[in-house]
């Protein structure tokens, strides 16, 4: 780990400024970034301590949204009376994700801005080819092991899975996140690998994550987070996905469909190609089926992930008919 110089942010503009200068990096729940710098990853200049900002941990829900400040721990949205009532996905989202002692440390704006898992990114010692880390260099994932590498999304410059949950089901609920003078829709702050793969997030240099918001619905209100896993705790899904769903009155027919995927993609996962398709259609389990294979449109595999090929429409079409046993 190299050196490097300390900085405690009085205030979010103090924060911007900080951010702003060349080799700064913030400092929120640490979960993420000192996991980076320990294995040479991240060797940041400045670091920015932004943790003791106030108001930016506040989580409020009213009936059009919930608003989430950016240093609210993922263990304090978890276990949030009216997130867990109105937002259940999300709260499932979080509670499946790391384990406890990173939950109760961990931010929900650090959580948006951790990096890849790939283990190839993570190892530069060994394994100095990363377009990640450094581009033009290659990808060391293409023609190694790929058991936990994406399937959707990729390049020929990167197959790095993105490894969160919150995101997931943040993506599928229309979530906004909150820039300071700007906003963007979650779906657009990751950022697909293309031909320049170091940069996961749209964020620019001098801004700072100050607060997500979910717009509320009743999609939204009856969802869940399925996720599956080699192990059932303080893992990295095989595949997930975050699914919400509203009926008509008959209590059958979907009226709205939400539905991302997790684990499988080099991004956060948008099924919008299932959604369109059972939208208006009476949920039975075999329409159900036919329609999560859209899930996986377009995937590449290379070797020893093609099982996620098979497993993730499974994992949306089980997520939705048990959304559909509940009605």
């Amino acid at each position: 780990m190299r050196d490097f110089s300390y900085l405690r942010a009085g205030s979010v503009d103090a924060a911007r400024q900080a951010a702003a200068l060349p080799g700064a990096m913030l400092l929120a729940g640490g979960t993420t970034l000192v996991d980076l710098a320990k294995c040479g990853v991240a060797e940041p200049e400045t670091i920015v301590d932004i943790t003791h900002l106030r108001g930016l941990d506040v989580i409020t829900v009213d009936e059009r949204s919930a608003t989430i400040g950016a240093l609210a721990k993922m263990s304090s949205i978890a276990d949030h009376a009216d997130i867990k009532s109105r937002f259940p996905a999300v709260s499932e989202a979080l509670w499946q994700a790391a384990s406890p002692q990173i939950r109760n440390m961990a931010t929900i704006g650090g959580n948006l801005m951790q990096r890849t898992r790939c283990p190839y990114f993570r190892d530069p010692e060994n394994f100095p080819a990363c377009n990640k880390r450094s581009p033009g260099s290659g990808c060391s994932a293409i023609g190694g092991v790929t058991r936990g590498h994406a399937v959707l999304g990729t390049s020929e410059a990167c197959i790095a899975m993105y490894p969160g949950d919150l995101a997931v089901a943040l993506v599928a609920f229309g979530a906004t996140i909150h820039l300071g003078d700007r906003q963007m829709a979650v779906d657009d702050f990751f950022l697909l690998p293309g031909t320049t793969p170091g940069r996961e997030h749209a964020i620019q240099p001098g801004e700072v994550i100050t607060a997500v918001s979910i717009p509320a619905s009743a999609a939204a209100a009856r969802s869940t987070y399925l996720k599956v896993r080699d192990r059932q705790s303080y893992e990295f899904a095989a595949a997930s996905a975050a699914v919400g769903i509203e009926f008509d009155a008959d209590g059958r027919t979907i009226r709205d469909l939400r539905v991302a995927l997790g684990g499988v993609a080099t991004k956060p996962w948008r099924a919008r190609a299932v959604e369109d398709a059972l939208k208006g259609k009476v949920l039975e389990a075999n329409t159900v089926r036919r329609a999560s294979l859209l899930a996986v449109e377009g995937a590449v595999d290379h070797g020893a992930n093609h099982y996620k090929i098979e497993l993730a429409p499974r994992v949306v079409a089980r997520a939705i008919i048990k959304m559909g046993e509940t009605a």
